[in-house]
Formats: C-alpha cells, sequence, structure tokens
C-alpha cells in the first residue's frame, strides 16, 4: 500500500496494469494460499472455541483477534480487493477503459489494503495481548 502501489501508479498506465496483472497471477500459489487461508481457518476456530472457554484468561482477546483478522482481513480481501484484482485482469492494459479503471484501482485498491493491514495488526495484537494475559496466569 504505501511503496508498490505508489511507484506502480508513477509508471506509465498500460505498464501498471501489466505489472498489477502479472502480481494477481503470481499471488495465486500454494505458499500464499497456505498462509493467508491457514491463517483465515485459525483464526475461525479460535473464535468459534472462545465462548466455550470464556473464563479462562485472555479469552475476550482471543475472539477479538479471530473476528479482527476474519474481517478485517479475509472478509475485506473477498468483497472488495479480489473484485477489483478480476475487474483489473479483465482489461487491456493500453486501452482507454484499462486507464479508466486503473485510476479507480489505485485508489480504492489501496484504502482497503490500508484497512486489511489494519484488521491484520488489530489481530495480532489481540492474539499477542492474549498470550501474555495467558501467561500471567
Amino acid at each position: 500500500s504505501t511503496f508498490v502501489m505508489t511507484a506502480l501508479g508513477r509508471i506509465p498506465v498500460p505498464a501498471g496494469i501489466a505489472a498489477m496483472q502479472s502480481i494477481n497471477r503470481a499471488v495465486l500459489n500454494r505458499a500464499f494460499l497456505t498462509a493467508f487461508l491457514g491463517t483465515a481457518g485459525i483464526s475461525l476456530v479460535l473464535a468459534a472455541m472462545a465462548p466455550f472457554r470464556w473464563s479462562a484468561s485472555g479469552t475476550p482477546l482471543v475472539l477479538a483477534g479471530g473476528l479482527l483478522y476474519l474481517c478485517g482481513s479475509l472478509l475485506v480481501t473477498i468483497r472488495s480487493n479480489v473484485p477489483m484484482n478480476d475487474a483489473l485482469a479483465r482489461v487491456t492494459p493500453e486501452s482507454t477503459e484499462g486507464a479508466e479503471l486503473w485510476a479507480r484501482y489505485l485508489v480504492k485498491w489501496t484504502a482497503w489494503n490500508h484497512v486489511r493491514t489494519a484488521g491484520s495488526l488489530a489481530a495480532s495484537a489481540a492474539f499477542i495481548a492474549a498470550l501474555c494475559r495467558q501467561a500471567a496466569g
């Protein structure tokens, strides 16, 4: 969000579109999907277990961390960034349609990526705080 998208926005539009299309294809790999969806799966399990362990130290923070990741990262990705990536994949980089989409894409995709980053950081902070509470007894 802070440097890749800025750099892509500074190069000629067709090159920026082509580069982002390439990034979007490259990210669909086993390692990334395992890390991204694995974290979502663990977050879901932890959030689902929280009500059954409510009296345990740090459990509200575990629930918060799970929900923050699921909503702030996974849901935002599915509902916002992926549809924008799909729309970008359908345009020809040199087309007028591509240039018009790119102008909107740079702003909206970056904004939603900031939301994903904040959600992921908040989830991490909640999980770390829960571990600290549990360790403290």
